[in-house]
Formats: C-alpha cells, structure tokens, sequence
C-alpha cells in the first residue's frame, strides 16, 4: 500500500519534468540551461566544454551528465571564432588505395589526435587540376586552421591556388623545392642503400622495377638507383616499369624470369616486390637463389612474404608527427616555412637476398 501511494505521488511529477527537459532539449539547450541543470556557473560549463584544466573530476562529471541530458553540444565554430583557430586540420590527398599515403595519413591524424587536432579529409578523386583546385578551393568553405597535401608536386605548381587567409600548408613525400615545407622520406638514402646492399653480396648489377612515371617518389628511387650503379661503375640495365600495384609486380616479374643475366632487382615498393616473387616462383626463378629482391617501405606484411622480403623500411609516423609539428610551428609563428626535412630511412635484411651463384658472381 505504501508501495502505491508513493507511486501514485511521484508519478505527475516525473512526466512534468521529462516534458520540461524535452522541450529545452528540441529548442536546442544553451549553456546557461545545462549550468542550471548542473548547479555549476555558465564559465565552469564553458572551461568543461573547452577541456580546460582547474575542474575537478565530480564537477565535471555532473557538467557531462547534464549536457548528455539535455543534448547540448558545444558550439565549436562560436568557440573557434573566440580562440583564433578551429583546431582542425585540413589533409588533401589522392590515392588512398596507395600503403604510403594510407600510412602517412593515419600517422597525421594521430600525431593530430595527440596535439589536440581533429583532421578532416579532402581526397582528390582524379588528379588532375581541376580537381586539384576545387579541393583548395572548398577549403575555404570549411574550418581549418592548416593544410597538409599529400600529392605529386607538379599538380601543386600547375594551377593557381587560393588559400583561406592564415591557413599554413605543409606537403608530405613531394619534391616542392623551396614553394613550401616539404617533409619527405629520404627516397635517395634509401634506394642507394638497397642498391650498395645488392652489390655488396657480389651482383654484376641491379635491376630496376620503378614506379609510376608521374611519380616523384618513384623518380627519386630511379634516380638513385641509377647514381649508385654509375659511381660503382656498373652498367644499368633496362628501366621496367610497374603501377605500384602487385599485379604490376607480377607482369613485370614474367619479363624478368626470363632474363638469365637477371640476379637482383630492387622494387620501388614492397607490393610490386611481392608480385614480382610470385612471377618468379611460377617461372622457376627461386628466390634468393637464382634472383634477389629487395622492396621499398617495410609494410607490416613483408616480413611474412616467402620469402620474408628485404626491404627499405619508411618512418611513416614520423613523417605524420613532423607534418603535424610543421603546420602548428607556422599557425604559432603565423608566417610560412621553405625548405624541406628529411625522415631518415633504414635497411631491413631478411631471406629474399643472398650472394650470387658461382656461375652469376664477377
């Protein structure tokens, strides 16, 4: 009996509150309603919303509880607008199905996450300028406070490109020379590494599978690989050509099985190194007997190719950390970078290189 009536008694006036709530919560709920909902001042709701410290824990919990309650969200571009800045980062980037530039963008956006930053993404569907230019330009309709591209630099010179005011740009794995602040793997180190690694063991020569042609990382590989072998003096043999793709890798692998003076090949990147083994393999070409091959990025699954692939490993997350630190360095300065900094790279030797057969040797 008391049971009911003390139903009976609390029953009108959870609805009446429920209504009350509701109807601040479908007028959008202000500030000032979650400080009364929560007991605290309207400054205490706005340092909660602004992740500020000197609020403590049982505080801030009850200005949560209340925003959760009532459904406010804090509006974050009249906080922008007070603040100077967004902190939001802008990425530009083209071939997402590319592992460097899949990695390099997942080590922005962490790298972004661990200064305070969100990331938003403008892929560029096709590269070409129009693209290209429609992607700076819906930049102005969307609040960043900076901009990193990850994009072949003659893309960038090739149109007119008008920015939001203030907006710092900072571009990844490009050759921009002196128009920006360039962060880049050291492609050059790298390739020459791979290459003086094959020569060392006692191959006559190194073959080649580049990347795309457009590519200036793949340019700079080739360019590379092609220096070393003329400072040792060696001859370099026939550039073939692949998309970065492993399907690629293996088109080219078909040519080079049945090339006998073929005793290592230095892959611009470690897909088209595991195309390439498999081509191998299927023309009786074993692997690190008859050919060697080493790749170019130590993606997390070369270690577990048959053979476990050599390779040139790439410090994506550096590459992230320093674009990131970049584009704040330039937002706090408020003036633009030139110049360019170098992710050191490393050589990675696992099963897929060997020495020569006797019969292949000088």
């Amino acid at each position: 009996m008391d049971t009911a009536d003390s139903t009976s008694a609390s029953t009108p006036q959870g609805p009446a509150r429920t209504r009350k709530r509701g109807a601040r919560h479908a007028q959008s709920a202000s500030m000032a309603d979650v400080a009364r909902l929560a007991g605290v001042s309207s400054q205490t709701v706005s340092r909660v919303s602004n992740g500020y410290a000197g609020v403590n824990e049982e505080t801030r919990q009850q200005v949560l509880e209340a925003m959760r309650e009532l459904g406010y969200r804090p509006n974050s571009a009249a906080r922008a607008l007070k603040r100077g800045e967004f902190r939001t980062i802008g990425v530009i980037t083209f071939g997402l199905s590319s592992t460097g530039n899949v990695r390099t963008l997942e080590a922005i956006a962490t790298s972004a996450a661990q200064e305070g930053y969100a990331v938003t993404l403008l892929p560029v569907a096709v590269p070409t300028q129009d693209e290209v230019r429609g992607a700076f330009s819906r930049l102005g309709e969307l609040a960043v406070d900076a901009v990193i591209v990850i994009m072949e630099v003659h893309l960038l010179d090739a149109v007119t490109i008008s920015l939001p005011p203030h907006v710092q740009v900072v571009v990844a794995d490009s050759d921009a020379g002196d128009s920006y602040t360039v962060v880049d793997t050291d492609q050059a180190g790298g390739s020459r590494a791979a290459v003086r690694h094959l020569l060392d063991l006692g191959h006559r020569t190194v073959w080649h599978l580049a990347g795309p042609e457009e590519s200036f990382a793949a340019q700079r590989r080739t360019d590379a690989w092609r220096a070393e072998l003329v400072e040792a003096g060696r001859e370099a043999p026939p550039l073939v050509r692949g998309d970065w793709s492993a399907e690629s890798g293996y088109r080219a692998g078909l040519v080079l099985a049945d090339r006998p003076d073929c005793t290592a090949v230095f892959a611009a990147n470690d897909q088209m190194a595991l195309g390439l083994l498999r081509a191998l393999h299927e023309q009786g070409r074993y692997v690190p007997d008859d050919v060697s091959v080493i790749g170019f990025d130590d993606i997390p699954e070369s270690g577990s190719f048959l053979p476990p692939l050599t390779t040139v490993h790439q410090d994506f997350a550096e590459v992230g950390r320093r674009c990131v630190a970049g584009v704040l360095r330039q937002m706090h300065l408020d003036v633009p970078e030139r110049g360019t900094t170098l992710v050191p790279t490393r050589l990675v030797m696992r099963e897929s290189t060997a020495p020569p057969r006797m019969d292949q040797a000088h």
